[in-house]
């Protein structure tokens, strides 16, 4: 019976085989039969007619062309299938805020609050009360149709849209979600659904259709060929109006760019590339002018008509919007006031005694009407009252009058409406087993990590290139820095005053690298967002990202070492030739990959830029401290001990030094040396040359003023530089850099679950 219900499905985009036509052009539509999906079907008389709509409202300058039609060939059917119904039963969610405390309050322990309303909830104490958010909500949402949340601020609408969509977690949340009946499980809703956050989270130098690109390349699998995504591309761009601003890059405050409502059509593009079965959105038309925000509701009417639940909050919709709802659910402080559709509005509130005047727009009477009743003493009780004995009675007439509502489900299974859905072209990214349960029918991900990896990486690669000036301003600042340490520090000689700017220069060398490293702290602060909306539903996966990210920074680090490398090295006259520079590159490159990542894993744990600054500008001074610069190793106390072995500064200013000092034949200081920095330094030459000759007779061993008495390995003893080799060095700092990027994954999957608690 549903395969004969089924096959009166009008379903767009649909091409089941690949050798037919396209799989996404949209501007043919055809009756599929179920039992027959493998063949090409001809042409029917409802896509001939659906053309000629098309090119007439694109002649009249409707951006948003019709991409739904019935199949008029067989007149009996009025209303097409609805294969998914969304219901939602007794939803109850609460939080635990801080209460406000007075003196009254403290003094009488709370005993002053003896009203009856005013009696404490299970689980209150005196420092802590309960919040209701939600509070027993229940209804439906079908596809083919929008529903809309509505009520003031503070009424829980993106509560409950956060609820619907799994965004809180299961143990703070009561009550029961079903698809088609059966429990909708976390997986699988994920990848059935997509959820449109309120702000527009877009990188700012792609243009529109680089940034639908993108997501098509996450969202759609390897196995569609390059043309079909930039087909589907074209086509979500032509259905959402987005045409004239193709070529236009998104924009932020500092670079011109697309409108709002382009900007918000472009981020509701983003999640439905894959065509979701089910689409959230909190408050799409905020902050848009009526005409915008016009558009946007007549783009997600059309994704409706497509076949998706689309679920939305919306603060106040004007009379052009409203037409295009639905369903609507007011909410009142978590209390369900009104659900149904919009044209019952007007009986509704005349059985309330209150009813709508004629030319008023209904959702401003009735949002006013419960903004007027939240101020009186009653507050919304009576109308929540009312609309439960409302919605019985409307139910006891309904079967009174054997006007009983066939299933809209048709009888199928939640494993039989997917399967129904993706051959009509929905889930793009598609199932792979039809005889599988419905949590396996579908990947959790549309591509494997390599090719969400590559995809990342270059995407960051042209978001970058476009911004040159912040490249351009970091690199500035190391070329800067080396070119003040290489003439503050020119050609240094090998006298113990020379041994002594040589450390000096090595430890601000070292630091500098960390140091300059702090700017990649805001890189992920400004990319979270995004990132958490794109993870949320399954766009990648963490993996992918944290290693694209690595990969992303590896050039730059690169540049930026060799440049410092190449400009002080052979400036300050330091030791080992060629192989000695090549050395000196590789541990700048490894102090620049391990602050990078030390730097990136501290970005995935504060949540602010300028704590931020401040904990890694705090830290990186403990590390120069307990570097070994300032004090040796030997010298530290056994209770600091542990952080001169953590300190990230340590181990390549130990490589450098051996990098630097480890030649056993270089001498440093050489006879009369010896008295330099020392008070005998300014007595003259033939006095010293006395007093190594005392020296040479207590010791019983010649001492001119030729001979070397400290070569480069003493100099090592005396900074403690003796436990590693230079290479040990420089693994280890190279493992630091690898360890933090670990330790980066795991706060991604640890804190960004984006669930409210």
């Amino acid at each position: 019976m549903w395969k004969e219900k089924m096959s009166k499905i009008v379903a767009e985009n649909i091409s089941p085989i690949k050798d037919c036509m396209p799989i996404f052009d949209r501007s043919q539509t055809t009756a599929v039969q179920m039992s027959d999906v493998g063949a090409c079907p001809s042409l029917t008389l409802g896509q001939l007619l659906k053309r000629v709509g098309d090119a007439r409202k694109e002649a009249t300058g409707d951006e948003t062309p019709v991409h739904q039609v019935l199949d008029v060939s067989d007149p009996s059917i009025e209303h097409r299938s609805l294969p998914f119904v969304l219901s939602f039963s007794n939803l109850t969610y609460s939080v635990k805020i801080s209460r406000k405390m007075t003196l009254p309050t403290l003094f009488t322990g709370g005993q002053h609050r003896h009203h009856p309303a005013a009696e404490p909830t299970a689980g209150e104490t005196l420092f802590r009360k309960t919040k209701v958010l939600l509070n027993d909500i229940s209804g439906e949402a079908r596809d083919g149709e929008i529903m809309a949340v509505l009520g003031a601020s503070g009424s829980g609408k993106s509560t409950l849209i956060d609820a619907l969509a799994n965004r809180i977690a299961k143990e703070s949340l009561k009550g029961t979600i079903t698809l088609n009946g059966e429990h909708l499980e976390s997986r699988l809703l994920k990848v059935i659904s997509a959820y449109v956050m309120q702000d527009d989270l877009l990188y700012p130098m792609l243009t529109v259709e680089e940034t639908l690109m993108f997501a098509a390349e996450f969202r759609l699998p390897r196995t569609l060929s390059k043309s079909k995504k930039q087909m589907r591309v074209q086509a979500l761009i032509d259905q959402l109006g987005l045409r004239n601003a193709a070529k236009t890059v998104i924009g932020d405050e500092g670079h011109r760019g697309v409108s709002g409502g382009e900007r918000r059509r472009v981020s509701i593009g983003i999640d439905i590339i894959h065509d979701p079965i089910i689409l959230f959105l909190d408050e799409p038309t905020s902050g848009l002018d009526s005409t915008s925000a016009f558009m946007v509701v007549k783009v997600l009417q059309r994704i409706a008509q497509s076949g998706s639940i689309v679920i939305m909050s919306v603060h106040q919709p004007s009379y052009r919007i409203l037409g295009l709802l639905d369903r609507l659910i007011f909410l009142s402080r978590g209390h369900t006031v009104y659900s149904g559709p919009p044209t019952n509005l007007p009986q509704f509130f005349a059985d309330f005694g209150h009813p709508i005047p004629e030319k008023e727009n209904r959702t401003e009477f009735a949002l006013d009407l419960i903004r007027e009743l939240e101020g009186s003493p009653g507050g919304t009780r009576g109308l929540v009252e009312f609309n439960k004995t409302w919605q019985n009675m409307k139910r006891t007439s309904t079967a009174t009058g054997n006007i009983i509502e066939s299933s809209p489900t048709h009888g199928l299974s939640l494993k039989e409406a997917i399967s129904a859905s993706i051959s009509r072209g929905k889930l793009v990214s598609g199932a792979t087993n039809t005889d599988a349960s419905p949590t396996s029918m579908v990947p959790r991900h549309a591509n494997p990590f390599w090719i969400e990896m590559a995809v990342l990486s270059k995407r960051s690669f042209t978001n970058s290139r476009r911004m040159p000036e912040l490249f351009g301003i970091r690199c500035g600042a190391v070329m800067v820095t080396g070119f003040i340490l290489a003439t503050m520090f020119w050609h240094l000689d090998n006298s113990p005053k020379g041994v002594q700017e040589r450390l000096g220069f090595f430890a601000f060398a070292m630091s500098t690298t960390f140091y300059t490293c702090a700017d990649a702290l805001p890189v992920f602060l400004q990319e979270r967002y995004i990132f958490m909306r794109e993870t949320a539903y399954n766009a990648y996966r963490r993996i992918s990202y944290c290693l694209s990210h690595a990969l992303v920074s590896l050039p730059a680090l690169i540049f930026l070492s060799f440049a410092f490398a190449a400009i002080t090295f052979w400036a300050v006259g330091l030791d080992g030739g060629t192989p000695g520079f090549f050395f000196y590159f590789g541990i700048i490159l490894a102090s620049f990959w391990a602050g990078n990542s030390f730097v990136t894993f501290l970005s995935g744990v504060v949540p602010h830029v300028m704590l931020g600054y401040t904990i890694v500008v705090a830290i990186l001074a403990y590390f120069l401290l307990f570097s070994g610069f300032f004090i040796n190793r030997d010298r530290i106390p056994p209770y600091w001990i542990w952080f001169h072995y953590l300190s990230l500064v340590k181990y390549p200013y130990e490589a450098v030094l051996q990098n630097e000092f480890d030649d056993p034949v270089k001498c440093f200081v050489r006879g009369i040396q010896i008295f330099d920095n020392t008070p005998l330094g300014v007595v003259p030459d033939s006095l010293k040359i006395k007093l190594l000759d005392s020296m040479s007779n207590t010791l019983g061993m010649k001492i001119t003023s030729s001979t070397c008495v400290t070569t480069g390995v003493d100099i090592l003893k005396q900074q403690g530089v003796t436990d590693l080799s230079k290479w040990a060095c420089l693994w280890i700092t190279i493992a630091w850099g690898f360890f933090f990027r670990i330790l980066f994954y795991f706060s991604l999957l640890l804190g960004s679950k984006n669930k409210r608690r």
